[in-house]
C-alpha cells in the first residue's frame, strides 16, 4: 500500500519561530511581524508547495518563569505570540482554497461555547478547513492573565480538557446539518427541531447551547493534539486526528509512533485516522556543505539565555537556579511539561544547560 507523505507548517505571529534568532537574519526583513500581508503571503507559499496544512502555535504570556522576569523575551525578541490567530486564519483563509487552517487554544483558558462557537465560524469562512490545536497550556503565568491564580494540577488539567472537548462537541452537534430550511416563499428560515439544547454539565464545566453557529462544512474541526506525557498520551488516543510530536532521533520516534498507534487501538479507534507527524526543521541549499553552511549560520544568531527563558516557559520550571555549566544528567525536575524536558534531557548526553538553552534556542527541544 503506498502511503502518503503528510506536510504541516508550523507557524507563530512574532519576530521567530522555532530559532529564536530568525528574526536577525539578514535576509529577513525583521519588521513585519504584525502585518496580515507576511502571513497570507506564507498561506500561499505553504498551499502552492501542497502542504496539508499550517497551524499557529499560541502562548499568552510573556515568558517570566526564568528568574521571575520577562527581560530575556522583550530583550532579545524572543517565541513570543503577538496577534489573535484565530484572526489571522481568517485573512489566510481567503487568499487561499484548500490549505488546511489550524490555530492553538487552551482548554484551561477559554470556555467551550467560546472555543465550539471560534471554530465553527472558522470552518464556515474557510468553507471547512479548520483545525484545533488543543492545549492545556503549562504555566500559572497564562492562567493568571484570565484572573486565575494557578492552573489546575497536570491531571486535572487533562480531565478538564477531556470535558471541554465532549462539551465542544456537544455543542457542534447542536445543529442537525439540514437544520436550516431557508423556505423564503413559506417565510420558514429553519426547523427548530433539528437544534438542540447541548446540556453539557460535567465536574469542571457546563454549557446549555444550542450554539449559535449552525452546523460547518466538516461538522466540527480536525483535532490535533501534541501531549508527551503518558496523560498527554492518552488524551490523544482518545480525541487526536494529528499528533505533532517533537523526538531527537529515529529510534525515539518508532517508539513514539507504535505507543500512540496502540494507545488509539486501545481506545476502540482505527489507528489509521490518527495520523503523527514529527516536528523537523530544513535548511536547504544547493549542495549539502552549502545547506550545512546556511544551518550554522542560522544557528549563530540564537541567544542561549533567551532558549533557556522559553525553555523554562515550555517546562514550567525556573532553570536559572541551576548552574549553567551543569550536565543535564544531573538535573532532578520534578513538576511542570515532564515530557516535555524527557526529550530534552534524552538528546542531552554530555550535554550542559548552557548547551540545551541554544540547542532549545535553535529548535525548541
Amino acid at each position: 500500500m503506498v502511503r502518503q507523505l503528510h506536510f504541516v507548517g508550523y507557524c507563530t505571529i512574532g519576530p521567530s519561530w522555532h530559532n529564536n534568532g530568525s528574526w536577525r537574519h539578514d535576509e529577513s526583513d525583521g519588521t513585519d511581524f504584525l502585518n496580515p500581508v507576511r502571513y497570507e503571503n506564507i498561506a500561499r507559499i505553504l498551499e502552492d508547495g501542497k502542504f496539508d496544512g499550517l497551524f499557529f502555535v499560541d502562548v499568552q504570556t510573556l515568558y517570566d518563569t526564568y528568574g521571575g522576569v520577562i527581560d530575556p523575551c522583550v530583550k532579545y525578541g524572543g517565541h513570543m505570540c503577538m496577534l489573535d490567530p484565530m484572526q489571522m486564519l481568517t485573512a489566510m483563509a481567503r487568499v487561499t482554497n484548500h490549505i488546511g487552517l489550524s490555530a492553538t487554544m487552551s482548554t484551561s483558558l477559554y470556555h467551550p461555547f467560546h472555543i465550539a462557537r471560534a471554530f465553527a465560524s472558522l470552518d464556515h469562512i474557510s468553507g471547512g478547513r479548520a483545525a484545533w490545536n488543543i492545549v492545556t497550556s503549562a504555566t500559572d503565568r497564562e492562567a493568571q492573565n484570565y484572573g486565575m491564580d494557578r492552573l489546575l494540577d497536570k491531571a486535572q488539567r487533562y480531565d478538564h480538557a477531556d470535558e471541554v472537548v465532549e462539551a465542544c462537541t456537544t455543542l457542534w452537534n447542536s445543529w442537525d446539518p439540514d437544520a436550516l430550511v431557508l423556505d423564503r416563499q413559506a417565510g420558514i428560515f429553519g426547523d427548530p427541531s433539528k437544534v438542540h439544547y447541548a446540556n453539557y454539565a460535567g465536574q469542571y464545566v457546563k454549557t446549555r447551547g444550542p450554539l449559535m453557529t449552525p452546523h460547518s462544512p466538516q461538522g466540527s474541526p480536525v483535532l490535533m493534539q501534541a501531549g508527551s506525557s503518558a496523560r498527554g498520551r492518552q488524551f490523544a488516543a482518545r480525541w487526536a486526528e494529528i499528533v505533532f510530536t517533537l523526538q531527537n532521533n529515529k529510534a525515539d520516534m518508532q517508539a513514539f509512533y507504535r505507543d500512540i498507534k496502540n494507545r488509539v487501538a486501545n481506545a476502540g479507534r482505527d489507528p489509521s485516522h490518527c495520523a503523527i507527524l514529527p516536528a523537523t526543521d530544513i535548511v536547504i541549499g544547493e549542495t549539502e556543505s552549502i545547506a550545512r553552511e546556511r544551518a550554522d549560520y542560522i544557528d549563530s544568531l540564537a541567544n542561549a539565555e533567551l532558549g533557556l527563558s522559553e525553555m523554562s516557559n515550555h517546562i514550567g520550571v525556573d532553570l536559572s537556579g541551576f548552574p549553567m555549566d551543569q550536565p543535564l544528567n544531573e538535573m532532578e525536575i520534578t513538576q511542570g511539561a515532564r515530557g516535555v524536558f524527557d526529550i530534552i534531557m534524552s538528546g542531552g548526553k554530555g550535554k550542559t544547560l548552557r548547551d540545551a538553552g541554544h540547542q532549545y534556542a535553535t529548535t525548541q527541544m
